[in-house]
């Protein structure tokens, strides 16, 4: 897949659609691969070019050292709207899964012209850490039944496949989905260093990000026409966070997957997609 130069970085990026169409940019969560294929093709079928990315030390954007990172999430925020520039397609719809829902919120607050539409999907409106008092925290249960899964060798694709797998069984996603999106992002991770592909399949550098000052009081001042998709069963950003952030956007429609959990599931494409294609 191909990158693109933003903000002094490259970020691996795929298309869907026609370039001439309107620019649905959809932020990794965080590599691309937390979008599903059937989503992306079903925003095309409508018009739409979408494009999905990979965050910094993600897939096949710039790495540089997941444990360390020297950029911040205002950083990734001006990441996406310099890539809508690079792109061509401005103001575009931005979306963002997981972290890749905080870099959108804060994207969208601090390059307000950039964006047009906004989509925050199985996200919270605080950084990674704990949370307000008034936010549901990941269930502890699940959380203790996830760190109780033995690391598998990073060296050993099956291996990482399998960990994904036993991990989204127990976060109520579809196993098999997850073994087939573990393999695509172990097969895109740049180099054979097991630390990098612990990177990529975990997301670890999200637990070392600064991600100050916080963002969650600004939310009111979003004023682009806003989604937030959020799974009834996520026990990792239980649906109490998803009915906060549209509570406190003005006019945000709040889509609650009734049989979804943590990740966007490809059953539910249809009905993601007439949403984010309603908001324009």
């Amino acid at each position: 897949m191909p990158t693109v130069n933003a903000n002094g970085v490259a970020l691996g990026v795929e298309s869907f659609g026609d370039e001439a169409a309107p620019l649905m940019l959809l932020a990794g969560g965080p590599t691309m691969q937390s979008w599903p294929d059937a989503l992306c093709v079903r925003l095309a079928a409508r018009g739409r070019r979408v494009v999905r990315y990979d965050l910094r030390d993600s897939g096949e954007s710039t790495t540089t050292d997941p444990q360390e990172p020297p950029y911040t999430l205002r950083d990734l925020a001006t990441d996406a709207a310099a890539l809508v520039d690079a792109l061509g397609g401005g103001p575009a719809h931005l979306a963002g899964t997981g972290v890749g829902g905080m870099v959108a919120q804060v994207a969208a607050l601090d390059h307000p012209a950039a964006f047009s539409a906004l989509t925050l999907a199985s996200t919270r409106p605080v950084a990674p850490g704990k949370p307000d008092a008034d936010l549901p925290d990941h269930d502890q249960a699940t959380m203790r039944r996830l760190f109780a899964v033995p690391m598998p060798n990073w060296a050993d694709s099956d291996a990482v496949a399998d960990f994904a797998a036993a991990r989204a069984e127990i976060r109520g996603d579809d196993p098999v989905a997850a073994r087939a999106i573990a393999a695509r992002i172990w097969d895109r991770t740049p180099g054979a260093a097991p630390t990098l592909h612990m990177a990529n399949q975990l997301g670890t550098v999200f637990a070392k990000l600064n991600c100050k000052p916080r963002w969650r009081e600004r939310l009111p001042e979003i004023d682009i026409p806003t989604l937030v998709v959020h799974g009834r069963r996520d026990p990792f950003f239980p649906v109490g966070n998803g009915e906060a952030i549209a509570s406190e956007i003005h006019g945000a429609r709040l889509l609650v997957l009734e049989e979804a959990a943590t990740a966007l599931p490809e059953a539910a494409a249809n009905e993601i997609s007439e949403a984010m294609l309603a908001l324009g």
